[in-house]
């Protein structure tokens, strides 16, 4: 951990800050190590703060390696007072997305003397290139993907409804070790195809319907995310139309994804494949985006991405057709960034399964 927190005071340095001040959660998961609900770091070029509460003190010790733990009795910004006269602190940065307009009033009342610097995206940035040890972690969280699909291909049956599939899918990825879903798990099955985000409702799965299975857990602290779009018999030729010019955009985007290629670059694989083809309208999201610690992170795939990949991002290849009254698909992996190209981190089947 304390390796992250150097690359940070690299930062800092560069920036001309002299305290750093961490309150979101998935910033204090990755600098720390910490996983409780109440805390936040000071960060110094030299020293390394972690204050919590009495309920949190011995799991701070044991987690934030390399920290000095301050316990809080009163109000923890009073602690982080402290540590800015303690240490002189000229100015301290703060995460402006995750401090609330309340707490900077806090803040800046107590800390007369030290400027507050607000900053955003710094460790997010950091964030974005994953170390060997979460690549591990986060292909264990594909695998339990990976598990959770096949599960539903051999539960699954008409006259279930979306809700209870999705709860069968989510228990059964609990039971292989995930600790929560990576988002509320979207089961969407005939005409609810059609709707990119459709959360699983109690609309009961027909012969004849194609579904979108778009789900992921957490395992360890990270995500995984993927989407198989299959049917339950035959869906009619259209949808088996744009069901192979999706897989087709999907396997596209694998063949290129790479460092050095940009988001915007990436994402025009897929959408002028799909273009091509006369459905260019019904994708209307990005290609894909980063996952790590949160669902939705750095960096993106899409037309206005033009940041390059570098290796070590684990992104989503994920394109879609939706065309309502009818139906839709999406297929989804994650892949990882590597120095030759990519590495597929998902590997459920993606053939058109018809049961």
């Amino acid at each position: 951990m304390m390796l992250r927190v150097e690359k940070l005071r690299a930062q800092m340095k560069k920036d001309q800050l002299d305290g750093f001040l961490v309150t979101s959660p998935y910033n204090l998961r990755y600098l720390t190590n910490f996983t409780g609900t109440t805390g936040l770091a000071v960060i110094t070029l030299d020293k390394a703060f972690f204050v919590t509460d009495f309920r949190y003190t011995e799991q701070a010790a044991a987690q934030a390696q390399g920290f000095e733990i301050v316990k809080n009795v009163g109000p923890i910004f009073d602690e982080v007072a402290k540590i800015c006269q303690q240490e002189e602190i000229n100015d301290l940065a703060f995460e402006e997305s995750y401090v609330s307009f309340a707490e900077y009033s806090v803040l800046e009342e107590i800390i007369e003397e030290t400027p507050l610097v607000p900053v955003s995206g710094m460790i997010e940035n950091l964030r974005e290139v994953k170390d060997d040890a979460e690549i591990a972690i986060i292909e264990k969280a594909c695998a339990i993907a990976d598990q959770g699909y096949e599960h539903v291909l051999k539960m699954i049956k008409p006259g279930m409804t979306e809700i209870e599939v999705a709860n069968q899918l989510d228990f059964f990825m609990r039971s292989l070790g995930a600790t929560s879903v990576s988002f509320d798990t979207i089961v969407a099955s005939g005409l609810r195809s059609a709707m990119p985000h459709g959360v699983a409702s109690d609309k009961v799965i027909e012969q004849g319907d194609l579904i979108t299975l778009d789900f992921g857990c957490y395992y360890d602290g990270y995500v995984s995310d993927m989407t198989r779009t299959f049917a339950i018999g035959d869906p009619g030729s259209q949808l088996k139309e744009i069901y192979q010019i999706v897989l087709e955009a999907q396997l596209k985007v694998l063949e290129a994804a790479k460092p050095g290629l940009t988001g915007i670059q990436l994402d025009a694989v897929a959408r002028d494949h799909i273009t091509a083809a006369g459905y260019g309208e019904a994708f209307g999201h990005s290609t894909g985006h980063g996952i790590g610690l949160e669902i939705h992170e750095g960096p993106n795939v899409s037309f206005r991405a033009d940041k390059q990949f570098v290796v070590g991002n684990v992104i989503t290849d994920e394109p879609g057709i939706y065309l309502p009254g009818i139906g839709g698909v999406r297929i989804e992996d994650d892949l990882l960034i590597t120095p030759d190209g990519n590495r597929v981190l998902t590997s459920a089947t993606k053939e058109l399964i018809i049961l």
